[in-house]
């Protein structure tokens, strides 16, 4: 087994296959209709063996695939940077102002949050990705030599690696303690992990550096496996594992995540782009109907507002956005369901509020469910001129641990797609997989992944109380139920890009392709973010992936349905 087990993207048709993504014809797209819905199997562990393979299997080829990545990264960031601005429509670029413009009148208008200083770019040195890379190359020395993992708690740095800074040689250092703890979980060896966690713990802290703050939550999440495992968790704490939905949480700390929305590229890009594929559809439209699944801020909205209320040539008659959420029952009337509908309603004031100053027609609708199997049809009034837009930022991972809401969802999209003014779908999704039911699997993923994120959240938001609380309520709790939790308990499963290239077009679905001038502008803002420098945006295929470093973080893609004519 190679490293490519794990990164390379899961590949259901190998014909028509290619890096820059999955081609399929027409004829094939419809057979692909006609093939059943395969059910939670399809979205995991597709490549992988049945038993789960060794870390160290995987820790020789890091370094190389870490090289590959960032060199098609920064090879795609200096092609951008040879295209000439003008060569792009000015309306495209107008739009570009529009984004900027909007999102400061829609960020005043929604929390008010208190004015932060803006933050300085890291200083240089290694990555975060970086330090675990190295850190996982000296720990296969380590076992290829044949040297006890608790050995490493009594070694320096490799002598090999003496030319990096004392604070990096730390951080090496302390990586490589975490890696060898999962292996040894991995194989349910629980006393050698619980020494090297000791250290862990001794040596990170929530608030110290990117890798400081990463081992700290590795470290907690490898703690409570060890526990679940032994039986030494409390039925209280599996409880509280149980209810945990990283979904209500992040809808719950809207100042939190619209400091983060400010400070770090990646949500304004997404969103940046994904209006641009929007606006390329529905420009020519007069009755605009927008269904997002998931609306938090909605700061993207004004943007795609202004820019159609800025067309001369056609008139915009009516925008149309229903926000569909859930909550479960039991916390329909409660805090918790009370809290969640309020910042629905009152983020359809603030866009109410935005499109009457700019005079533009514009209704908003709010539709709550308790489960998703209750997404129907009947639930939306739809006119039959109307051009509908489906947005899903990162909603239908949460739908990966279940098949039945998915495959529920998907038909429902499918039956309100019009035949006269087909439907488009623009779907924002991280990109890694953490879907596999092999614990060695989803560990080298999130180690990756979330070290590119630390390091761009201290690159980008340094010592912002807000930082903190993202990195703990999002991705330490994340963490946790990755590596701990195991059956329908995990509930933090995401997938890869062509992973959803097949299972789009199992639903009789079709890429549309962003314009050049998209990618550009996604570019531009990116790098008007103070470590914008750090992230890029480029094409695989016919879809956007957003990177961090070398390392792709996020995909965007938008999709529409084969005509049935």
């Amino acid at each position: 087994t190679t490293i490519d087990s794990y990164y390379s993207d899961y590949e259901f048709y190998q014909e028509g296959q290619s890096r820059e993504g999955t081609i399929f014809t027409l004829d094939q797209l419809q057979e692909l209709q006609q093939q059943p819905f395969l059910d939670h199997r399809f979205l995991n562990d597709q490549r992988f063996d049945i038993s789960s393979p060794s870390l160290q299997s995987c820790l020789e080829e890091i370094a190389k695939l870490g090289e590959i990545l960032s060199k098609e990264i920064h090879q795609e960031v200096a092609q951008s940077k040879k295209n000439k601005q003008d060569s792009f429509p000015s309306t495209s670029l107008k739009l570009l102002r529009i984004c900027g413009e909007g999102l400061k009148l829609s960020s005043e208008r929604a929390i008010n949050p208190t004015n932060t200083p803006s933050t300085k770019v890291a200083s240089q040195g290694l990555s975060t990705e970086e330090i675990v890379r190295i850190a996982g190359k000296s720990y296969f020395k380590f076992f290829t030599q044949g040297i006890d993992a608790t050995s490493i708690l009594n070694t320096s740095v490799d002598a090999s690696l003496s030319g990096l800074s004392n604070e990096d040689s730390k951080s090496v250092e302390l990586a490589e303690l975490i890696i060898p703890s999962a292996d040894k979980v991995s194989n349910h060896q629980y006393d050698c992990p619980s020494i090297l966690l000791d250290q862990c713990d001794s040596l990170s802290s929530a608030t110290g550096n990117a890798v400081q703050r990463l081992v700290y939550y590795f470290s907690k999440a490898l703690r409570e496996r060890i526990d679940r495992e032994t039986g030494r968790i409390t039925f209280q704490d599996l409880e509280k594992l149980r209810s945990f939905n990283i979904n209500e949480k992040i809808m719950a700390s809207t100042p939190t995540i619209l400091a983060c929305h400010q400070q770090v590229p990646f949500s304004q890009v997404a969103h940046f782009a994904g209006i641009q594929a929007i606006l390329e559809q529905v420009s020519e439209t007069k009755k605009i109907h927008v269904i997002d699944l998931g609306i938090r801020i909605g700061v993207q909205w004004t943007v795609l507002m202004q820019a159609l209320a800025s067309q001369s040539k056609f008139h915009t008659e009516l925008f149309k956005i229903t926000a569909v959420g859930t909550t479960k029952k039991k916390l329909m009337e409660d805090t918790v369901g009370t809290t969640k509908k309020k910042l629905m309603e009152d983020t359809g004031k603030r866009l109410r509020s935005f499109a009457q100053t700019i005079n533009f027609p514009f209704s908003f609708k709010t539709v709550i469910v308790s489960d998703m199997l209750e997404f129907e049809e009947d639930l939306f009034e739809l006119d039959a001129d109307e051009t509908v837009v489906f947005y899903c930022d990162c909603l239908l991972t949460s739908l990966i641990p279940l098949p039945d809401r998915l495959a529920s969802l998907m038909k429902v999209i499918r039956n309100l797609n019009p035949c006269i003014m087909p439907c488009i779908m623009v779907v924002n999704e991280p990109e890694n997989n953490t879907a596999s039911h092999a614990f060695v699997n989803r560990f080298i993923e999130a180690l990756f992944h979330c070290s590119a994120f630390f390091d761009c959240l201290e690159a980008c938001m340094g010592d912002d109380p807000n930082r903190i609380i993202i990195e703990s309520f999002h991705f330490g709790e994340a963490i946790k139920n990755i590596l701990a939790a195991e059956g329908v308990e995990r509930k933090v499963q995401n997938a890869k890009l062509d992973v959803w290239r097949s299972f789009f077009a199992r639903h009789g679905m079709y890429k549309v392709e962003p314009s050049a001038s998209s990618l550009f502008q996604a570019n531009l803002v990116a790098k008007k973010f103070a470590c914008g420098n750090s992230s890029a945006v480029l094409m695989d295929g016919k879809d956007l992936i957003i990177g961090w470093k070398g390392t792709p973080l996020h995909s965007l893609s938008a999709w529409k349905f084969i005509s049935q004519d």
